[in-house]
């Protein structure tokens, strides 16, 4: 009887723990419990789901028009090989297009949320990345995500997009408090710190993504956060001489570059050509500056990471997921 008990323990232990080890060993060998990327139609070849253990992607877009509908989307049935959940990005360009849609007063909120739901019948979830409101519609804006949030249903997951912050704004259409309530997981676009118009400088310093991680944590519970890394770069130049020119602006331009030759065509108007030294500064991430992102979430105890977006990265940064 005392061998026929320890058996049934034995047995029950193998049965109850054994499952648990060996997905907190699958967890481990990810390092996140989730990893979501996006991914645009067409770029198949840029995407191997044996070797990008991608546990949500992100089919990028939908596209909002002035009617309420969506006038294109990807079709969820391709890359047959994916066995994770796939998400239907919608996104709304402009700020005009985007208060026309979301202030109820016009009539579209309502016709975009079903057209939505329709769009996304395949999907398992449905991402807003709306970037442009006016902050005069934060609350029009609040009201659109819990309809659409509504009429998705329990079974969608519903996430949306929202800007990098380290500390709370006195107004702010993308307050992550007041988004919470409406969103399965919040997507933190945690880039873009330097960007084509600002000085030259990393996407994103990895300290102020700390921060922005840091404060997102003070705010959000940690299982709806997911914290965004770029897989882009920018180049910078110290001079731009393609842009239209004041006629004085062309005077100075030739006087620092010793033009002393203006050619005019058969009409009389004048041109001219001049060659000059630029400086060009180049920010990026690589294999090693993405493990570092991804070493400093790990210990901020970041549980969900994405990426945008796939094709744009150093490719062997995915064996980071299997070591």
């Amino acid at each position: 009887m005392n061998k026929i008990r320890r058996l049934v323990s034995l047995l029950t232990f193998v049965s109850v723990f054994l499952p648990l080890v060996s997905q907190e060993s699958a967890v481990e060998n990810r390092h996140f419990e989730e990893i979501w990327a996006y991914y645009l139609p067409g770029n198949s070849d840029s995407f191997n789901p044996e070797k990008m253990p991608v546990t949500d992607l992100c089919f990028f877009s939908g596209d909002v028009n002035c009617y309420g509908e969506i006038s294109y989307f990807p079709s969820a049935d391709i890359l047959p090989d994916y066995k994770g959940r796939r998400h239907l990005v919608i996104t709304c360009e402009g700020r005009s297009l985007s208060h026309f849609v979301v202030d109820p007063d016009y009539g579209v909120s309502k016709k975009l949320i079903k057209s939505i739901v329709k769009a996304s019948v395949n999907f398992d979830g449905v991402q807003i990345d709306f970037e442009n409101i006016p902050q005069r519609d934060a609350q029009n804006f609040l009201k659109f995500l819990k309809d659409l949030k509504k009429s998705l249903g329990k079974k969608k997951m519903f996430s949306v997009c929202v800007p990098a912050r380290n500390k709370k704004l006195t107004e702010d259409v993308y307050d992550y408090a007041s988004i919470e309530p409406y969103a399965d997981r919040i997507f933190i676009m945690a880039y873009d710190q330097h960007w084509s118009t600002s000085v030259p400088g990393a996407i994103a310093e990895i300290p102020w993504a700390n921060k922005i991680a840091e404060y997102a944590k003070s705010i959000l519970p940690a299982e709806k956060i997911i914290m965004g890394m770029p897989f882009y770069g920018r180049t910078w130049v110290n001079e731009n001489y393609a842009k239209a020119w004041l006629f004085s602006g062309i005077k100075r331009i030739q006087r620092e570059n010793k033009v002393d030759k203006v050619d005019r065509d058969a009409n009389g108007i004048p041109h001219f050509k001049f060659k000059t030294t630029i400086t060009v500064t180049g920010w990026y991430d690589d294999d090693v500056s993405l493990r570092a992102r991804m070493d400093s979430f790990k210990k901020l105890e970041v549980k969900k990471i994405g990426f945008w977006r796939i094709g744009q990265e150093d490719t062997d940064f995915w064996k980071y997921f299997f070591e």
